[in-house]
């Protein structure tokens, strides 16, 4: 990544409101990290040193880690595992497994064994405690995976409990309204990569144009069809919104692919969850 047109590693720091968010977890810090493609090409060392750094700068109760650990040799994971384990909180590392991790049939056990021997607990369709029973994270399957089914997991919850999602693709966002989702956590879509300073992502405003292209056209500009079959809702490429009652966060990742970022800057996010006004 070129520093002056990616821009330098950012640290986004979010407040966000948690219905029924007991006193006890009031204030919780969060760090995610997402998006690394480690493949000694897309995200240098010198980079995830920092971006390691900042996470610790942060002194965070959980570190939260959603997805593409990899591009797509899952050998590099061996390499990126001994800088996961300089990661540090209060409560632990919980992870979710993004597309990437899963592209060739030993990927995804190849992964978990990585991360789960430095201590990363893996989600695949899961809950974990880390911070007890008033907090449940959720670690869904990728959503371009055949095992990605949420009700099963969400079923095991009790809708009175607020509860964090670890789910790599922000287009899950959408299915995942049938549930309460307290918040959200994504990465995937490297925050647009492409961004048009004062207009908004490439993505945003190529992607809904193509199928209005003449198919002629559009056959010579494959590049635009790939938009599609990376996201749906290129609105949450990045940054906190709202999903009809429910909260989505979609990180930038550190890492890259095709064609590269432009103004578009690696993110570390610091969380903060806070109690909503009119919690008991």
């Amino acid at each position: 990544m070129h520093r002056v047109l990616t821009g330098p590693l950012t640290v986004e720091r979010v407040r966000v409101e948690i219905a029924d968010l007991p006193n006890s977890l009031n204030n919780l810090r969060l760090v995610q990290l997402s998006d690394f493609h480690f493949d000694g090409l897309r995200l240098s060392e010198r980079l995830l040193k920092r971006a390691i750094a900042a996470s610790n700068a942060a002194a965070p109760d959980v570190v939260l880690l959603t997805g593409d650990y990899i591009t797509d040799d899952p050998a590099y994971i061996h390499e990126l595992a001994p800088w996961l384990k300089t990661l540090h909180s209060r409560c632990g590392i919980i992870a979710c497994l993004g597309n990437h991790d899963i592209c060739r049939r030993p990927s995804r056990a190849e992964v978990t064994q990585a991360l789960s021997s430095v201590g990363v607990v893996v989600l695949w369709n899961d809950v974990a405690y880390p911070l007890g029973p008033e907090l449940p994270i959720v670690g869904l399957a990728d959503f371009w995976s055949a095992e990605f089914a949420p009700a099963p997991v969400m079923a095991k919850l009790n809708p009175a409990v607020p509860r964090i999602i670890l789910s790599h693709n922000p287009d899950t966002a959408e299915l995942l309204q049938a549930w309460r989702v307290d918040l959200q956590l994504s990465g995937h879509t490297h925050g647009g990569q492409v961004v048009v300073p004062g207009v908004g992502t490439l993505a945003q405003l190529a992607a809904p144009l193509y199928y209005k292209l003449p198919k002629r056209v559009r056959r010579s500009l494959p590049g635009l069809k790939s938009y599609y079959r990376v996201a749906k809702h290129w609105e949450w490429s990045q940054g906190l919104h709202r999903v009809g009652s429910n909260q989505l966060y979609v990180n930038r990742g550190l890492g890259t692919y095709f064609p590269g970022r432009v103004f578009c800057p690696p993110e570390v996010t610091v969380i903060t969850l806070v109690s909503s006004p009119g919690n008991p």
